[in-house]
């Protein structure tokens, strides 16, 4: 009845150690922190990408039209908002500074394209006259940003 609990004195369990006691040092690399660090970084980017989208409200009309390639440089984009204001990129700009500060930015940029973004409530004629102060600021390629998934105007309609 006791005899399932003897051990055997012979060494084919054990593993010998070396001289004084000293265990042997580990040689396997363990991932496993490594894996979990990552995890919780990839968890903490997914949540944080969406928020570096940093852009002044302006609900834009829906087109039909596709989206323009992508640029090396950084695009100029102007926002005119529900209220008239004028912005360049995230600033804030008089109307009657506009012109010289379009002609100010020109000169630094390599690139004459800007995009125009307008409210949907906003006025044809507000749109018509800062698309005037682009042209005379430097601007000659204007592209008007739009929401996708407007009507197509054509018999494709569903």
């Amino acid at each position: 009845m006791a005899a399932g609990l003897l051990k055997s004195s012979g060494g084919g369990g054990r593993r010998r150690r070396r001289r004084g006691g000293r265990a042997q040092p580990m040689s396997e690399i363990n991932v496993t922190p490594f894996v979990d660090v990552m995890l919780v970084l990839l968890i903490i980017f997914m949540v944080a990408a969406p928020l570096l989208t940093v852009g002044v409200p302006v609900e834009l009309p829906k087109t039909a039209a596709g989206a323009l390639p992508n640029e090396t440089e950084e695009p100029l984009t102007v926002t005119i908002t529900a209220e008239g204001g004028v912005l360049i990129q995230n600033t804030e700009t008089p109307r009657d500074q506009l012109v010289a500060k379009l002609r100010a930015i020109a000169t630094e940029r390599s690139d004459d394209r800007v995009f125009l973004r307008a409210d949907g409530v906003v006025p044809y004629e507000v749109v018509a006259q800062v698309m005037g102060a682009l042209n005379a600021g430097g601007f000659s390629s204007i592209g008007l940003v739009t929401d996708i998934g407007g009507p197509a105007l054509d018999s494709s309609d569903g």
